[in-house]
């Protein structure tokens, strides 16, 4: 197995998100909330993470305490998974109930651009971690 990449990340009291680094080399991404702070602190160390994405990863998105998630906030991941250097990321994004899972495929369907990334909704974690530990070559 290939060295992980450092996450170049360090907890901060003032956001609401914690990040470890997954046994396969990808990463998991616990928010507790989605304030405009957090937010822009993600976004920021997300596109800072992709500048040297160079393999395949798998990335759980763990939103399940967050029980109502902006527009704002759809829209920055949107734009986050729609960098090319994406393209070689899964992403599995767990959500509190179906309600919340169904308004982020509506805004992420009015997005301008596609994604890069092979990204799905669950509100199951385990059947999230199941779908990340498919064969990266299988994307979709």
């Amino acid at each position: 197995m290939a060295e992980s990449k450092p996450l170049n990340w360090t907890a901060e009291s003032q956001v609401g998100y914690s990040v470890i680094r997954r046994g396969d080399g990808g990463m998991t991404l616990t928010f507790t909330d989605l304030s405009e702070q957090t937010i822009q602190h993600w976004h920021h160390f997300a596109l800072e993470h992709l500048l040297g994405s160079d393999r395949r990863t798998r990335n759980l998105y763990d939103l399940r305490a967050v029980q109502e998630i902006p527009e704002s906030a759809i829209r920055l991941a949107v734009d986050a998974n729609s960098d090319p250097s994406a393209r070689n990321i899964r992403v599995a994004v767990v959500v509190a109930n179906q309600t919340i899972a169904d308004g982020i495929r509506k805004v992420a369907a009015l997005a301008e651009t596609g994604l890069a990334s092979a990204l799905k909704i669950f509100t199951d974690i385990n059947e999230a971690e199941a779908w990340l530990s498919r064969p990266l070559d299988q994307l979709s």
